[in-house]
This record gives C-alpha cells, structure tokens and sequence, in this order.
C-alpha cells in the first residue's frame, strides 16, 4: 500500500492540483494524508480548501489554520473542525497525524532535536506505528524498529529566506519505506535526497 504524504500547502491550489495528479497518475496511491496549514500566504485559500474537502482528505489542523478569517464561511467552519491531532489505521498500522508536534501545532519536529530513543519514548506513548508531521517546511525521515516519523516537506515555495522544500511524500507500507519528491520536478526525476 502506498500513501501520499502533503504538508503546508499554504493556499497554494496550482501546486496541489499538480502533486494530488501525480500521486494518483505516478504514484499509484491508495490513500492522502495532509499534515496541516491549508491556507495563509498563497492567492487561493478557499479553492485549496474545496479541493482537499472534495477528496475527503484527512487533515490535522495547522497553526495558520486556526487563524484564516478571509474565506467562505463553510470553508471557516471546516477548517476550525479540523483535529489538532488525526488518529487512524491503515494497512494494519496505527497512524498518529500532527501539524507541529502532538497536541501542538505551533512547534515542530527537527533532525536535530530527535533520536531513536526519543522517538520510540513518543510512538510508544501515541500508540502509533507511523506520526506524520509538518510545520517545518523541510522532509524529514526517521526511522526505528519500532516506527517511523515522516515530515514531507512543503507544497508551498515560500518567497523569503525561510528554508522550504516544495515537495511531497509516498509512504510505503507495511514496509515503512518514505521517498520524498520535487514537486516541480519531472515523473522520471530522482527523488529528494532526505537530509
């Protein structure tokens, strides 16, 4: 089974209509989790809203999330419905899905701040074999034997000297394999290297 992993779209609804056709035409998906920040920064927030609304996709809210005031009012309502924190299963796995870290969508997971250890000590209390995140803007991999943690960088470009990544992620399960990909790349393009 494989999962499309997205994160930080940022109301950029050209780039999420480009990556959710190549995670159906190239990447052959089962499922599409999204990590958060639907809206803020980008020209379309209620398109990008619509669309992820149209797929059903399972969102855990974002920090800018919480904080968008300029859309429809169906659109407003739906995003302050959306869970701080999405728990589910799939392939007979127990997914943990968070925007920042759990019960915290304004502080985020980095490479540097993690370990093994640490990372067991936080499946083992979620009760999760895979936590998803994003909030950073840049792909993250983390893998023990007792699970993963996949971040898959952010859909939008953002036009400053924040780091982001403009990319997404495919989850391979149960193997718990994470590729991440340039979201303005071509299909026949490597993937992103994981830093």
């Amino acid at each position: 089974m494989r999962i499309g992993i997205i994160s930080d779209i940022h109301a950029d609804y050209a780039a999420l209509e480009a990556v959710l056709r190549r995670l159906e035409a190239e990447h052959h998906v089962d499922h599409i989790l999204c990590a958060g920040d639907l809206v803020g920064r980008g020209p379309d927030p209620d398109r990008v809203v619509d669309l992820i609304r149209a797929q059903s996709i399972p969102v855990a809210r974002g920090n800018h999330d919480e904080w968008a005031l300029s859309l429809r009012r169906d659109n407003q309502r739906y995003l302050r419905s959306l869970p701080l924190d999405w728990q589910g299963e799939l392939a007979g796995l127990s997914f943990y899905m968070c925007h920042g870290k759990p019960g915290n969508n304004m502080w985020g997971m980095y490479k540097d701040h993690l370990s093994a250890t640490y990372l067991k000590m936080v499946l083992r209390s979620l009760g999760a074999d895979v936590l998803v995140t994003g909030h950073t803007h840049m792909p993250l991999f983390l893998k023990t034997e007792w699970g993963c943690l996949v971040n898959p960088g952010s859909l939008y470009t953002f036009k400053c000297a924040r780091a982001t990544s403009h990319s997404f992620g495919v989850l391979s399960l149960p193997e718990l394999s994470f590729r991440v990909y340039d979201a303005n790349a071509n299909a026949e393009e490597a993937p992103v290297d994981l830093i």
